[in-house]
């Protein structure tokens, strides 16, 4: 699997030695669409609205459920090519920020780590 590789501190796309967009494959890649699908929000897709994870309809003005909140998350990874598990280890809500991590077994057997 390939994917177009982002800058981890802007989120942003970079650029190769010859200038050209940056592509990334391996872990990586599936690390780096696992990220993706979980930030994703349901509508925000354009080709595909209702790919994201529902998070203005259940939750808007009040505390998420953090298993309801995990259980999201994980069927959001296992949704990307080459995930077979992931285990989301949620820390906190803190003021509308979440912090936590998601630990992925791809098909190959390597075991790659997601920041939330």
């Amino acid at each position: 699997m390939r994917s177009l590789a982002i800058d981890q501190d802007t989120w942003d796309l970079m650029l190769d030695s010859s200038g050209q967009i940056a592509v990334t494959s391996g872990a990586y890649a599936i690390a780096q669409n696992v990220a993706n699908a979980t930030r994703l929000f349901t509508n925000d897709a354009w080709y595909d609205r209702q790919r994201g994870i529902p998070h203005f309809l259940l939750e808007l003005g009040h505390k998420p459920s953090l298993s309801v909140v995990r259980n999201r998350f994980r069927q959001a990874a296992l949704s990307v090519e080459g995930v077979i598990d992931a285990d989301v280890q949620i820390e906190g809500i803190t003021d509308r920020e979440m912090t936590g991590s998601i630990e992925l077994t791809l098909a190959t057997g390597e075991v790659a780590d997601v920041a939330i």
